[in-house]
Parts: C-alpha cells; sequence; structure tokens
C-alpha cells in the first residue's frame, strides 16, 4: 500500500474557496493561506447562527495501546462517510504537534484514505497557530523572570513559581533546568523547564476560549505562582496578558481543510491530551455546528480520558450538547486488555498475538463495556467502531460485536483507513441512527460541589477506583484553591492513558484499586484543576531512532519521510 504521504499527493484537491462555500461560508470570511488552506473569522459565529444545528458526534476508544488505535482516521473515515449515505458532515480535528512528528508517533491527520489534507501543511506548521502559543506563552515566562530581577510587587515566592517555557520538539535534557545563571544581570538564579508546547496552559485556553475577549480575560486569569502568604499572582498582575492576546490574536481563527474526498475539516488548537483536556477548539466547534447535519469532533485517548473531558469541561464552555459517541476499538487492542500480550511502540506486534484467538478478545472486553459505561454515564448513546486491520480475523470482529450487543449497543466494522469513506459507511448509518434518539445528555457532576467530591466522582464512576487517596502535598494545594475560589473549576485528572487506573500495566476493566493524587495544579485561565496520579511527562524525549531522522527533502525539494 501506498504511504500517507503518497496517497495525500495524489488527491484531487478542490479549491478552499469552494470547501468554504459549500459550508456556507462566505468569502469575506476567510483569509487563504495557499489554495488549500484558510482561515475562519470569528464573525461567522454570529452570521452563521441561524442556521439549522448540526447533530454532534464526539469520537473516543477503548484504553489505547502505544500504537494508537486509529481514532483520528476513524473521524475523518465517518465524515467521509456521511457522503456515502446522502449526507453532509464538517469534521474538527486537532492540529498536530511537531514534536510528536518528528519523534515516534507520528502526524495527526489521519492515515491511509481517510485523511486531512494538505499532508504535510497539516503535520508542520499549518497556518503558525503553534508558534504563536509558543510565543505567547514563553513572553510571560520572559515577563515572570523579568518580575523577579526587578523586585516588583507582588512579590512572587521563588519557590512556588508554578509557569515554565515551552517548545513545540521533543526535548527531555530541557525538562528540568537552571536559569539565570552568569553575571548579575543576566537573572534570578532558579530552577525551572521546558514543557511541549501542547501542554502549556495558553494551548487550553487557545481550544476553550469563546470570542477573542474570552481569549484576553483567561490569559488574564493564569496563575504563574503564588507570594509567601499563598497568594496568587497572575498574569493580569504582571501587565503580561495583554501582549500574550495580541500574539494569539490570529491564532484564534480556525483553521479550514478538507479531507481526500473534499469533505471540509476544521483543524484548531491541540491541547496535550494528558494534563489538559485533550479536545480540538469551541470556536471551531461553534462554527462547524451550523455547517451541515453532522459534525464530527474527535477526544484525545479513550472515554475515561478525552471524552470525559469533552462532556464536562468543552461542552459545559461551549453549551453544546452531543447527540451520539462512536467508541473506537481494535482486535490487537482489546487482545492487550487480556493481560497476555505487551504492545510497544516502533516494535512489531508479538507474533502470537497475530494467531486467530477470539477468546483473548472476548477476555479484554471488559474494557471496551467499562468505556460504553463511561459514555452512557453522560446520558449519551455509544456506537463501537471496529477499526478492522489486516491481521484481524472474522471470528475476532464477531467476538466485539457480541459483547456490544450484550449491551445493547450498535456496532460497525470499518475499513476505512483501505477503502476511505465507504468503507465507513456502515458506521455512518449507525451513528446517524443513534444520534436520531433523543438522549438525557448530563454532566457529570456540579460545579459547585467540592474539589475533592468532583475528583472521587471521576476516580470512582469513570476510571473503577475504590476512593482516592491524596498525598499530603495534595491536601495542603486543594485547601488552598478552594480558599483562593478556585473550587467551582471542573477537574482535569492527569493520568496515564494506557489504563483505567493510574498504572499502566493494569489492563482491561482493573477493581479493587484506589486513585493516588501525588499533586493537584490549576489551569485557573483555562478554567479547570488538574489533578496529577503518576509520573506525568509534560515533555516527550526522543527515541533512539527518531522520525526525524527519515524527514528531508529530496532533489526536488519535495518533502520525503513524513507520516
Amino acid at each position: 500500500m501506498l504511504t500517507a504521504l503518497e496517497i495525500a499527493r495524489q488527491a484531487t484537491l478542490k479549491p478552499i474557496a469552494e470547501i468554504a462555500a459549500d459550508i456556507g461560508i462566505p468569502p469575506w470570511l476567510t483569509e487563504h493561506h495557499g489554495d488549500h488552506v484558510a482561515k475562519i473569522d470569528l464573525k461567522a459565529i454570529e452570521e452563521l447562527k441561524d442556521r439549522p444545528k448540526a447533530k454532534y458526534v464526539v469520537v473516543t476508544a477503548i484504553t489505547p495501546t502505544p500504537l494508537g488505535e486509529g481514532k483520528t482516521t476513524t473521524t475523518i473515515g465517518l465524515g467521509q462517510a456521511f457522503a456515502h449515505i446522502g449526507r453532509k458532515a464538517t469534521i474538527a480535528i486537532r492540529q498536530a504537534s511537531m514534536g510528536p512528528t518528528f519523534g515516534i508517533k507520528g502526524g495527526a491527520a489521519g492515515g491511509g484514505y481517510s485523511q486531512a489534507v494538505p499532508f504535510e501543511n497539516l503535520n508542520l506548521h499549518l497556518t503558525g497557530d503553534m508558534h504563536a502559543v509558543t510565543a505567547a506563552h514563553n513572553q510571560l515566562s520572559a515577563m515572570v523572570d523579568n518580575h523577579l530581577y526587578k523586585g516588583a510587587d507582588p512579590r512572587l515566592d521563588l519557590n512556588q513559581i508554578t509557569w515554565r517555557h515551552v517548545m513545540d520538539v521533543n526535548d527531555r535534557s530541557l525538562r528540568n533546568i537552571v536559569a539565570g545563571l552568569g553575571a548579575a544581570g543576566d537573572g534570578v538564579p532558579r530552577q525551572t523547564g521546558f514543557d511541549i508546547t501542547a501542554a502549556s496552559e495558553a494551548m487550553a485556553i487557545l481550544a476553550l476560549s469563546t470570542s477573542l475577549k474570552d481569549l484576553r480575560r483567561r490569559l488574564g486569569n493564569i496563575v504563574v505562582g503564588y507570594t509567601k502568604q499563598g497568594d496568587p499572582v497572575t498574569a493580569e498582575q504582571l501587565k503580561a496578558a495583554g501582549a500574550m492576546a495580541v500574539i494569539m490574536k490570529d491564532a484564534l481563527k480556525p483553521n479550514l481543510l478538507q479531507t481526500l474526498e473534499n469533505t471540509p475539516v476544521i483543524v484548531h488548537a491541540g491541547p496535550f491530551g494528558n494534563i489538559a483536556h485533550g479536545n480540538s477548539s469551541v470556536v471551531g466547534d461553534l462554527i462547524g455546528i451550523r455547517t451541515g447535519d453532522f459534525l464530527v469532533t474527535e477526544a484525545g485517548f479513550g472515554a475515561d480520558m478525552g471524552s470525559e473531558r469533552f462532556f464536562n469541561i468543552k461542552c459545559r464552555t461551549s453549551g453544546l450538547k452531543p447527540d451520539a459517541a462512536v467508541v473506537v476499538a481494535t482486535v490487537r487492542a482489546l487482545k492487550a486488555h487480556s493481560g497476555k500480550y505487551k504492545v510497544v511502540a516502533g516494535r512489531p506486534l508479538p507474533e502470537e498475538m497475530l494467531a486467530e484467538n477470539p477468546d483473548d478478545v472476548s477476555a479484554g472486553a471488559a474494557n471496551l463495556r467499562r468505556q460504553l459505561e463511561n459514555v452512557r454515564a453522560h446520558g449519551v448513546e455509544p456506537v463501537v467502531a471496529i477499526n478492522a486491520m489486516p491481521s484481524d480475523h472474522p471470528s475476532e470482529h464477531a467476538a466485539i460485536r457480541e459483547a456490544a450487543a450484550a449491551l445493547g449497543v450498535r456496532t460497525a466494522v470499518c475499513t476505512h483507513f483501505t477503502d476511505g469513506g465507504r468503507g465507513a459507511a456502515e458506521l455512518a448509518e449507525a451513528v446517524a441512527e443513534a444520534a436520531s434518539t433523543p438522549n438525557g445528555f448530563s454532566f457529570l457532576y456540579p460545579l459547585d460541589a467540592s474539589l475533592k467530591d468532583k475528583i472521587e466522582t471521576v476516580a470512582t464512576r469513570i476510571y473503577g477506583a475504590d476512593g482516592v487517596d491524596y498525598a499530603p502535598l495534595a491536601e495542603k494545594q486543594l485547601a488552598g484553591y478552594e480558599r483562593n475560589g478556585f473550587g467551582n473549576l471542573p477537574v482535569c485528572i492527569a493520568k496515564t492513558q494506557y489504563s483505567l487506573s493510574h498504572e499502566p500495566s493494569l489492563k482491561g476493566a482493573p477493581t479493587g484499586f484506589r486513585l493516588p493524587v501525588r499533586e493537584v495544579r490549576a489551569s485557573v485561565g483555562a478554567g479547570f484543576v488538574y489533578p496529577i496520579c503518576g509520573d506525568m511527562r509534560t515533555m516527550p524525549g526522543l527515541a533512539a531512532h527518531p522520525a526525524a531522522e527519515s524527514i528531508d527533502l529530496d532533489d526536488d525539494g519535495n518533502i520525503v519521510g513524513l507520516y
């Protein structure tokens, strides 16, 4: 089979003005970046508000393996598939981070014959939004250090500064650094570090802002650290939020692209899926919801993570209510959840894992059942998308269908990777049926509950924990956040994506465990508090042979090696 890049280069793309016109966005609301990419003016939210709302569909997954289960590919395949059943869809996905693109995971354009294009643009700079977030974040970092150097009020406690630096590449050597060394005029020496741009609170703010005014307000609310008395110090107090808003002004406009089959795709924002909400932008959805019969969006990682945050954080902000959810499942992931196999990124699957064995699939189906229950806990009807792979066997697909049928959940076997939209037509029919049934969507917890109550609700109802244990530091931080008025924020629990629990090795649907919270941080500008369970890396490292080694230009100046 051709590579993703080769397939993308063979696609017949429409001019982006034609894609915009197809979804009712007039020329005066688009800003073209070449022939096939445009930014959409935020005025489109107001201009389209009287058009009918599309059915709102979120694509999530079972707990993934390190290889990923094709969630973005399924999102794009489903969006394309609606045209094959006579319906009109718009797709909304996150922008790729160059860290994974040049690392081991690869880009975020989908794959095979279910891709967003232009491939190179999407996986590299696109319209520069990532760089704008990086620059805005680091502008605040510079002003924090200048504030320290000048000894200005309010006096930040050197040991309670929470704002770090970011960059959009993987570099483990920058996780923890000492800054301010050198001559007396070179700053105040202190320990700090770098995160990847996708982990920046500025990125989470970009994704959750509903307008330019809201963006400015949220940036001002960023807490950069605390005084010795425990009072929060904000970007507004440092007079830094205005400059950040100026840098990010154009980045707030969503990007319009298309799929290989010319389905419109809104690509915008890329918040980290572990410590942030892991969803594309609210403004993108507020525009996309008025552009067709269906708006298909994607939430990061499994239904215990990205979609839980989609429901309880993103939907609270946007005011949009989902009509259905797709839970992507693969034979390989369910076999991994049997506990018999170990899947390692960058290595072939174990040979014995490829043999026909529906019993192993059934043994791992506990994870699928739990994730379906997690979707239904919010009153939303799920549909299982079985992302078929060449090593699968019909009996293994039947085992997945049987597990879903026992819960009364629709299923569809999908071949969109090799067959494009027509390979997901069965899924589109099932989703259309599920979305046509009125649901009782509700949030998992009220905002006026205490932070501890919110954490324990997610831990027990979504993860299956028996309860939560708080380290002394976490207890102190939670008390401080409640005292400082942050107690009405939703929670975004940072934990491993490879297990429903906090421990990556616990597969399936583990029980009999308690969730340990070692510390709690507050993204007050973004509007959530995030408890941290386990060792969460916010700056990835490179593998022994990262993708960057193979990415180059050929003699004609064409990019090679992207995947």
